[in-house]
């Protein structure tokens, strides 16, 4: 999702204020102060007034994804931000979200604690986006609810690291719900650590959970991953990769398994490796530089 297009965004917040919100048919946008004022029953998922961020209600079913965009532009801003989605029963719904900083030396902090709430039948697609300056601290945590025949696919994406990214995403699975999480972090001379848990609660209730990080340039990366399977005849897979792309770089994988129903099922699989020197030949082999035919390999892999 290009920078550029954020003036066309559902929501648009620019350090504190904010810029845009354009609704549409079936759809509330607000700032999450006025939706904890307006509506009630937010108040179950908010716990206390927020700040800032944003409230996002569907009601109806969108053709087109729904694009939110949170900026920081000025030095040292702290940006802490509660955000709340709700997906009505049986709706489907995009959402595109971008998280960025206009200028690469900021030194500022973006907080934000989401909840995401799919009802029965609902599905979504969450696609987050982070772009961050080169000194910025970036802390996310998320937590979705899928209810009852639900399905979330969820794809994070850390287009341009920032210094520091504490990275938290939990899930809860109730019964016959399904989510596919995917997070790609490409670490360049910053520090990533990464908690993501997926708990399936609900009978028949699946989750996948994928990784794909690369450590570049004195780039650190830790990442725990959880699944703990408690209903019956539930299925979680996790999926972790790791790719070293420099002898200063470092990735630690924690997978953690957690079975407490014996009519359920987790599977594993995790590898850290570097790219193989005849990789790199045959690239070079075929007109590539050595720093382009690097590229070439770390877009594969972090597609895969």
């Amino acid at each position: 999702m290009a920078t550029k297009n954020v003036k066309n965004a559902n929501y648009w917040q620019f350090d504190h204020k904010v810029k845009t919100i354009f609704e549409v048919k079936g759809v509330t946008i607000l700032p999450s102060p006025q939706a904890w004022e307006k509506f009630n029953w937010t108040r179950k998922w908010f716990k206390k007034k927020p700040k800032e961020g944003y409230f996002i209600w569907i009601k109806k079913t969108v053709g087109f994804p729904l694009v939110t965009c949170i900026t920081i532009a000025s030095p040292k801003i702290s940006q802490n931000l509660t955000n709340l989605l709700v997906l009505e029963k049986n709706i489907k719904a995009k959402a595109n979200v971008l998280c960025n900083a206009a200028k690469s030396n900021l030194c500022s902090s973006h907080r934000a604690q989401g909840k995401l709430i799919l009802k029965e039948g609902a599905f979504l697609e969450y696609n987050h986006f982070h772009k961050w300056g080169e000194k910025d601290f970036v802390e996310p945590n998320y937590e979705f609810t899928l209810e009852k025949d639900s399905k979330l696919i969820y794809n994070y994406q850390n287009l341009l690291p920032p210094k520091n990214l504490r990275l938290i995403t939990t899930l809860h699975n109730k019964e016959n719900s399904s989510a596919q999480v995917n997070f790609v972090i490409n670490g360049l001379n910053s520090k990533a650590e990464l908690r993501e848990s997926i708990f399936l609660e609900g009978k028949n209730s699946q989750g996948i959970l994928k990784l794909r990080l690369v450590g570049k340039k004195k780039s650190q990366i830790e990442a725990k991953s959880t699944i703990v399977a408690k209903g019956n005849q539930s299925r979680g897979h996790l999926d972790c990769r790791g790719l070293l792309v420099d002898k200063n770089s470092k990735i630690s994988l924690i997978p953690e398994l957690i079975c407490q129903n014996k009519l359920a099922q987790i599977t594993h699989e995790a590898s850290i490796g570097k790219i193989a020197e005849e990789e790199l030949n045959y690239l070079r082999m075929r007109g590539l530089s050595e720093n382009e035919a690097i590229d070439l390999v770390v877009s594969g892999f972090l597609k895969s």
